[in-house]
């Protein structure tokens, strides 16, 4: 299933599909830009056509340097990252990308293994898919990502754009958090949606079931320990040599946010 096109680096067009019998827009993120990095030209072929044919703007990469070429060209939303890639590997891509607040991440990997999975999502990803994925499940994922980044660029009317809690400052425009000492931290998009689920909610118990519905969608088929993995990177993110606990966990119930919240302009 080669393209006739150049294996290294490509880029498909949106086209007219995600749209009702009206030609009404049914996907939100319809149009965002999507790079497909994998060393399989088979796999970037058939996602990236299938991805096209549901209005997204494709470009993909076979390894690191030509992933750089491709966001080198624009902005780019999403990337759907393989694991195992000529030279730098995905796992030190998506460590990179992270920390550079950089594009979401879906990843995929052939080692479907739990530890794997835990592994790229304490790296930073946004979700994770074990290979051969069917390519609606892949669709699925995409939409609930980008839906979850776009969601905190409109604040509800009479609500508050920020929320401080013990000396911190969340920005739910600029999806921004600030330490007590004026430092950006960086979150990813799952990091960012599970926060601000549980400073909407302060000094309340949250059940896990609760924050993956919250954090990521009733469509959402994550598993628990993907929430118990990204709390952990949260409180790693949220410890600034205080010693407070801004997240506990309370025994056979789930999480409780323990600070006090204020919601400011």
């Amino acid at each position: 299933m080669e393209s006739s096109q150049d294996p290294a680096t490509t880029s498909v067009a949106a086209s007219p599909a995600g749209q009702n019998a009206h030609g009404q827009n049914t996907d939100p993120a319809r149009g965002a830009r999507v790079l497909i990095v994998d060393d399989d030209p088979g796999i970037r072929d058939v996602v990236a056509d299938f991805l096209g044919r549901h209005g997204y703007t494709i470009d993909t990469a076979s390894d690191s340097r030509t992933m750089e070429q491709a966001l080198a060209r624009g902005p780019v939303d999403l990337v759907v990252l393989d694991v195992m890639l000529p030279g730098e590997d995905g796992l030190a891509i998506c460590r990179r990308l992270s920390a550079a607040d950089g594009p979401a991440i879906i990843m995929l990997s052939a080692m479907g293994e739990e530890t794997d999975r835990i592994v790229g999502l304490e790296l930073g990803a946004d979700d994770y898919l074990p290979k051969p994925c069917n390519p609606r499940e892949l669709l699925a994922r995409i939409r609930a990502v980008l839906r979850r980044r776009q969601e905190p660029r409109t604040v509800d009317d009479g609500m508050g754009a920020a929320c401080e809690f013990a000396g911190w400052r969340l920005d739910l425009v600029r999806r921004e958090l600030r330490s007590p000492q004026s430092v950006v931290v960086n979150l990813s998009s799952g990091e960012f949606s599970l926060l601000r689920a549980f400073v909407e909610r302060p000094q309340r118990v949250l059940t896990r079931d609760q924050l993956l519905d919250l954090a990521r969608g009733r469509e959402s088929d994550a598993y628990d320990r993907a929430i118990d993995v990204q709390i952990s990177r949260l409180r790693r993110k949220l410890d600034d040599g205080g010693g407070g606990e801004l997240i506990r966990t309370i025994r056979s119930e789930g999480y409780m946010f323990t600070s006090k919240v204020t919601r400011t302009p």
